[in-house]
């Protein structure tokens, strides 16, 4: 019998998820019968959204059962394999369990090739944060060359991404991210104008940025940002709601924006989105992303925590902005 560790939702949470929230256990690993791989996982992604799925109650997916493994996006490494196509040795990628080692259908799985760049990128800039970056600016917010955008959350994987993208389609591009570091970071990245909105007064901070205003904004924070950009917003201009990280935790009902109605008097559109529903534009995605990676036009930070059991420390950072970039568990 070969025993591994596990995480699991231990109680769902209230308001900032804590370490009693989760449970590290020991659990048997089974035989990998005909058709299936053995792995140990190489990579965890920790990502805003699983927040949501630590609550009862309908969403886009299903809640996490308590005492059931939490599971996200990771990449693990073959040890032993019973499927046709794949070896020991090889990468896959996709939706794991928080566990060291199991046993899986690779038919649910991709299998990473060996190229110039790094594997973590597939959790990153070329997985669903960069797809998320990707499809909300070019197929949500429609950007076009000489526009301005504000992305808020703008150092973390998606804004980021965000950023750079509409800097190489000739936008100008302003982004709020926390603390002088991390506003120095999107400067350095291309970024015209940053804020930090550990500074207060986001809302004067982008109307000195935007004098004529912004076209698109690029949501992944919600609260006083999606307030800011509601009072910048130029007539007609596009609103990509990716995120609300400011409301996840919250223990009493957003009152919501109190300056919704600039989006009649402003023709403003407002179109929120999940990832999943672009999964088919992955190809072109691609095609079009990874040479500006290899062409060092489009840069990506990962904040990397070492250690199985630190996983769900890393993704409680995420609500404190202790990450730049992708944060990622290494085992």
């Amino acid at each position: 019998m070969t025993l591994t560790r596990q995480i699991t939702l231990a109680k769902r949470p209230v308001g900032l998820p804590t370490d009693e929230n989760f449970a590290i256990k020991e659990v048997e690993v089974g035989e990998v019968a005909e058709g299936q791989v053995g792995v140990e996982l190489v990579h965890i992604s920790v990502d805003p959204y699983l927040r949501g799925r630590m609550n009862e109650g309908k969403s886009y997916v299903p809640p996490f059962e308590v005492g059931a493994p939490i599971q996200s996006g990771a990449i693990a490494r073959v040890h032993s394999s019973r499927a046709e196509g794949i070896s020991e040795g090889d990468l896959l990628t996709g939706i794991f369990n928080w566990q060291e080692s199991q046993v899986v259908d690779p038919t649910y799985f991709r299998k990473l090739e060996t190229t110039s760049i790094s594997p973590t990128a597939y959790l990153g800039i070329l997985g669903m944060p960069g797809l998320t970056a990707y499809a909300g600016l070019f197929f949500i917010a429609e950007a076009k060359e000489g526009e301005t955008i504000f992305v808020s959350g703008a150092a973390g994987a998606v804004g980021s991404a965000v950023g750079q993208m509409a800097k190489i389609k000739g936008l100008k591009v302003i982004g709020s991210a926390g603390g002088e570091g991390k506003v120095a970071r999107l400067k350095e990245l291309g970024f015209d104008s940053a804020l930090d909105y550990r500074a207060g007064d986001i809302k004067g901070q982008l109307l000195d940025a935007a004098p004529n205003g912004i076209d698109i904004y690029f949501d992944n924070v919600g609260g006083d940002h999606l307030i800011a950009a509601l009072e910048a917003a130029n007539d007609f201009s596009r609103f990509a709601l990716c995120g609300s990280i400011s409301e996840y935790n919250l223990t009493e009902r957003s009152q919501g924006p109190w300056n919704l109605f600039r989006a009649v008097q402003r023709r403003i559109k407002l179109q929120g989105f999940i990832v999943t529903d672009f999964m088919d534009r992955s190809r072109g995605f691609y095609e079009e992303v990874v040479p500006w990676i290899q062409e060092g036009k489009l840069v990506y930070d990962e904040t990397v925590v070492r250690g199985f059991e630190n996983t769900p420390s890393a993704f409680i950072g995420l609500f404190s902005g202790s990450n730049t970039g992708k944060m990622i568990v290494t085992l």
